[in-house]
């Protein structure tokens, strides 16, 4: 039998913050993307949970989390898990973000470095420019954040029937009643905004890891079938950086942890439980800037 989850809520800076968790041991958080809830990792969380505590927030203006009127921009997504774990009386964990929720964890490390042991990015924004069209256009001022909300469980449906079979139709029509809660479109254009123009993602972690002085070891976990954020980010990333590593996942899309969820724990649990692994470091030399297409230069 799987173990039980457990579903709480924190009140953190006028966020309602609901999560759920499972299991016992050295605390994992999972964060999620764009649009997405904790059930995302619903495939891999009761096989994670055999060894260490998964912790599994729904982040602010997602799930059955709040949709305060806020920035949601990506320092303000950190500085509200930061304060999550606070209320958790949680010091350190390991940390792995999805998509959106990668750049929400790349953003951590920026901000808040002691809380993080290990770090995974899973098809992570935050590593290159390049994204899918529809995220491009749902960048443009105010159209999505004023008009949106009426289409939000219809536009929840059509992409994820887009995402190559990573959601069954019950997972699909629980996530678009989800989104279909006022205020989920303001807080979808309001974080896409802050990541995402017209050309693409204008914010790169790569940019500013230099400020990190102790970078923690670093995982990547990719489909090699992406076409919303492109394996080639985390190829180049891993080129720039050393003590990284990347695992590819053959015939994946966007969503490898539900996709090949046993492969998927397979790989996470050897990053996170390997002994002495070295933290990531930038190659020197290396103009961390010039990671914005993608590639060098």
């Amino acid at each position: 039998m799987p173990p039980p989850l457990s579903g709480s809520s924190a009140h953190v800076q006028d966020v309602d913050i609901h999560w759920v968790e499972v299991g016992k041991g050295r605390p994992l958080v999972l964060l999620h993307g764009l649009c997405d809830s904790h059930r995302t990792w619903s495939a891999v969380a009761p096989a994670l949970a055999r060894s260490r505590r998964v912790l599994m927030p729904d982040l602010a203006g997602h799930g059955e989390s709040s949709r305060p009127d806020a920035t949601y921009a990506l320092g303000w997504h950190a500085d509200i898990v930061a304060g999550w774990l606070d209320a958790l009386g949680l010091d350190e964990v390991d940390l792995v973000g999805h998509s959106y929720g990668g750049g929400v964890a790349q953003w951590m490390l920026l901000e808040h470095r002691r809380r993080v042991r290990r770090l995974g990015l899973v098809a992570s924004g935050g590593l290159g420019r390049e994204v899918g069209l529809a995220l491009r256009f749902a960048s443009f001022p105010f159209v999505v954040e004023r008009f949106g909300q009426p289409f939000m469980a219809r536009g929840t449906t059509m992409a994820l029937n887009a995402a190559g079979g990573a959601y069954s139709a019950d997972e699909i029509a629980v996530l678009s009643r989800m989104n279909a809660v006022p205020g989920t479109s303001r807080a979808f254009s309001r974080s896409v905004r802050d990541v995402i123009n017209w050309r693409g993602q204008h914010r790169h972690f790569l940019d500013r890891a230099r400020e990190v002085h102790d970078l923690p070891p670093v995982a990547l976990f990719w489909g090699e079938a992406d076409t919303l954020i492109p394996i080639q980010h985390a190829v180049h990333a891993a080129s720039l950086m050393g003590g990284v590593t990347l695992t590819r996942f053959p015939g994946c899309g966007h969503f490898p942890h539900r996709q090949d969820p046993e492969r998927f724990v397979t790989a996470l649990e050897a990053f996170l439980d390997a002994p002495g692994y070295a933290g990531a470091h930038l190659h020197e030399g290396d103009p961390t800037a010039h990671a914005v297409n993608g590639r060098p230069g």
